[in-house]
């Protein structure tokens, strides 16, 4: 059997707006999937469907695909997008509408039953993470556009796999591998060389969008369309697998996929071979997540300039304090970024940032009487005072939560395109995932001069968010680099890396058939993204200040 090509166009709301049609048009392909969905996504669309109940899903979606649809019709395309967010019925009508208006004869269906809100009073969106078999009875049936809400982003692979394959639950080798094939291609460009850290070794000004190629056993192979810019290549998958992930059990609705098992093999230019991947029975419970405001935020940033820094910062600092103690807000932060350098040649380069942050329940507290205080010093404070800034009226953040709810506690349906439901059993067969030994690690480095250097020469990394836990992925390009970095980079060494973690729980994970460490680092995002805990919210940029960090690195491998 032919391998199934799945391409991906979105790896996130507000992603390339032409990729629909840059893959459409630039190779062969049997499905396209977009990811629409992140955990501050939902948020924003919760926030829209409080003004108008009609929404609650990417309206970028469909206007990418109201200019496609005639093209993916013709080439017999389908396309599997979670663009639903908050009322994949709603997005899925509105298809149908535009489908008939242009006059595509196009099959509409979507999947539902992911919506836990009511169950979760005081939350603004509650929406559990459904696996991929809703969507293969889309696609059995018929469908050509597939519309769901809160899926994991694995499913909009696993689902045209396993419909498209016969492949049925409890074929868990074959469904983790498509697991594993979807987790590279769920964000995108960050699989062809985007967000990479070895980026100067290819031309990442546009990258392409990446496909995977699938076989009936569950390998795969993760490639691009010719012509298109970015590279694949070993790093690039791994960079993308060890992203948001923990251990080596990659849990999911369908299938737990151990990525302790994935070997991945160069198969040609542009062209990385997946296979080896083990599957087990999935975990008793799914993954809910669970968005609400969490109050008002307000921000202002001093810009400190010349001498004096520390001393202009404590001004400010108990100017401020003595003005907001009349109507004190719940959470007050100072944060001295020094951006600063002695005898600077630019205004901007002499200058430090303090930036004070305030939350509270009350838009009041955090609005008005911060923009008043702190306006006020304008003309009664350290020398050469502006900021970045006025501050504005305070703005609503978000609080994200996950939670664990049993299979049965979700209706999973396929509302296939003739108005069937088509009730998806919840899984029948499921394994609590028990701690795994360490594997062995490789032989150590002989000793030998070693040089103080940067991190980054010898290992790449990727970091991300999941809630208000951050991983930071890092991995070895050679042999002789794991066996070092195996030895080397411990928990503690993580924390003495990255200060900001010294006292919160750091978990590190060892993956040697990726020569891979991967840190799960709890609590340090705080609430979530949209809570802005911290400078990078997100934890995007954390692997790459880990890079940059100092260690006596063994000579032979710089």
């Amino acid at each position: 059997m032919n391998p199934l090509r799945i391409g991906n166009f979105s790896g996130f709301y507000g992603d390339r707006a032409d990729a629909l049609r840059e893959m459409l048009t630039g190779g062969e392909l049997d499905v396209l999937t977009g990811d629409y969905l992140a955990e501050l996504t939902m948020l924003i669309l919760g926030r829209d469907r409080l003004k108008d109940p009609a929404a609650g899903y990417a309206r970028t979606f469909l206007r990418q695909l109201e200019d496609c649809l005639g093209l993916a019709h013709e080439r017999g395309v389908r396309i599997v997008t979670n663009a639903g967010g908050l009322n994949p019925a709603g997005l899925a009508a509105a298809v149908q509408q535009s489908a008939d208006r242009l006059g595509i004869p196009v099959r509409v269906a979507h999947v539902e039953g992911d919506d836990l809100t009511a169950a979760h009073p005081g939350t603004l969106a509650a929406h559990a993470y459904l696996g991929g078999f809703g969507i293969a009875e889309c696609l059995r049936a018929g469908a050509d556009v597939v519309i769901t809400g809160r899926v994991t982003d694995a499913a909009l692979v696993t689902g045209p796999a396993a419909a498209h394959f016969g492949w049925q639950p409890g074929e868990y080798d074959r469904l983790a591998g498509a697991v594993v094939a979807g987790h590279v291609l769920e964000c995108g460009t960050q699989a062809t060389g985007g967000n990479y850290s070895f980026f100067q070794e290819g031309d990442v000004r546009r990258p392409g969008f990446p496909l995977a190629e699938i076989h009936a056993d569950g390998t795969s192979v993760i490639t691009k369309h010719p012509g298109t810019g970015g590279f694949v290549d070993v790093g690039t998958v791994t960079a993308q697998l060890l992203y948001e992930t923990g251990g080596a059990r990659y849990l999911g609705p369908d299938v737990t996929a151990r990525l302790d098992t994935v070997r991945l093999s160069q198969d040609g230019p542009d062209r990385v071979r997946i296979e080896g991947v083990r599957g087990e029975a999935p975990p008793p419970t799914l993954k809910a997540g669970l968005n609400r405001l969490g109050g008002f935020r307000n921000e202002v940033a001093f810009v400190l300039t010349g001498l004096d820094i520390e001393a202009k910062a404590e001004l400010v600092r108990e100017q401020l304090s003595d003005a907001l103690a009349k109507s004190p807000p719940a959470e007050v932060r100072w944060d001295l970024v020094r951006t600063d350098r002695a005898d600077a040649d630019t205004e901007e380069t002499a200058s430090a940032l303090l930036r004070l942050v305030v939350r509270d329940p009350d838009q009041q507290v955090v609005g008005r009487a911060l923009s008043g205080a702190a306006i006020e010093l304008a003309l009664a404070s350290y020398p050469g005072f502006h900021v970045l800034a006025p501050p504005g009226k305070g703005a609503p953040y978000g609080v994200f939560e996950d939670v664990y709810v049993p299979h049965g506690a979700v209706d999973h349906v396929a509302v296939l395109h003739d108005g069937r439901r088509v009730t998806v059993a919840p899984a029948q067969d499921t394994l609590v995932p028990a701690e795994l030994p360490q594997p062995p690690l490789p032989e150590p480095l002989p000793a030998g001069p070693v040089r103080r250097a940067p991190l980054g020469l010898v290992v790449g990394a990727r970091s991300g968010d999941k809630g208000g836990n951050a991983n930071v992925g890092i991995w070895a390009r050679t042999d002789d680099a794991w066996r070092w970095l195996a030895h080397t980079v411990t928990a503690d060494t993580f924390r003495q890396l990255i200060p900001e973690s010294r006292d919160l729980s750091v978990t590190r994970h060892v993956l040697p058939s990726l020569r891979a460490l991967n840190f799960v680092v709890t609590g340090i995002l705080g609430a979530g993204v949209a809570a802005q805990h911290r400078f990078d919210p997100q934890a995007k940029a954390l692997g790459e200040w880990l890079r940059s960090r100092h260690l006596d690195i063994p000579e032979v491998l710089l």
